[in-house]
């Protein structure tokens, strides 16, 4: 594949060496101080691209790509209220899209049995969730994409709750407190616990590196650059 980084901090370079070591080109590589660098010109060498952005800059990047026709891999986090907009713009093009809190192999099976746990909770009174994320002090957002999505899926499909809250706020019942530790330099850590009276259940995944990142985003780039869509990684790993 020959790619666009659109973001070339950690994880755009990270993306990079993995992307050299599987024998694929990076063409296009953008950041912050040339954000042009990626347009009607350059985009036509490339069959992907992959955005890791930030919070700021990601929608907009995105339908820049989708609009030049190049189909994109999303990392950010912290943009969701354009979600929708974005997803329109794919639609409108006939292009191909895929989003993830995190593309982390490990973690999309985290995702998967945080959502049978609330399945099976849901049939079983007496256990509260709550989930901690802890990630290195320059995460500009918090709590992490990670901590929302798995929020999200327990609210989906938990009738006791509607959403989340950070953990400090004045409790709320129908709301799941999420904790938010940065320090130091660390990749990032996940902790989904129920707890009732007899006992605590907890989920855990913890990055030892960007890789596991790298990698999964690299295996969506693969899987949407000949199809047309959105998607999730639940298609890519069909799981």
């Amino acid at each position: 594949m020959r790619i666009a980084l659109l973001g070339y901090g950690r994880m755009g370079r990270e993306v990079e060496s993995a992307a050299e070591a599987g024998g694929h080109a990076v063409v296009v590589r953008t950041d912050i101080d040339n954000p042009d660098g990626f347009n009607s010109s350059t985009a036509s060498g490339c069959d992907v691209a992959i955005e890791f952005s930030g919070p700021e800059a990601a929608a907009d990047n995105i339908i820049r790509a989708l609009s030049l026709g190049v189909p994109v891999v999303s990392g950010s986090t912290g943009w969701l209220a354009r979600y929708d907009e974005v997803v329109g713009v794919c639609t409108k093009k006939n292009g191909s899209f895929i989003h993830s809190s995190n593309y982390s192999i490990g973690v999309n099976i985290l995702f998967r049995l945080n959502a049978e746990m609330a399945r099976m909770m849901n049939l079983l009174p007496g256990y509260s969730p709550a989930i901690e994320e802890i990630h290195h002090i320059k995460k500009l957002d918090a709590p992490s994409g990670t901590a929302v999505t798995l929020a999200g899926d327990i609210a989906r499909l938990h009738h006791t709750y509607n959403g989340w809250q950070k953990a400090g706020e004045k409790a709320n019942p129908e709301k799941i407190p999420v904790a938010s530790v940065r320090e130091g330099t660390v990749t990032g850590v996940h902790y989904v616990t129920w707890t009732s009276e007899a006992d605590i259940i907890t989920l855990k995944h913890e990055a030892l590196s960007r890789k596991g990142f790298a990698a999964g985003a690299l295996l969506a780039a693969s899987y949407i650059a000949t199809r047309k869509g959105v998607f999730t990684m639940e298609d890519v790993l069909s799981i």
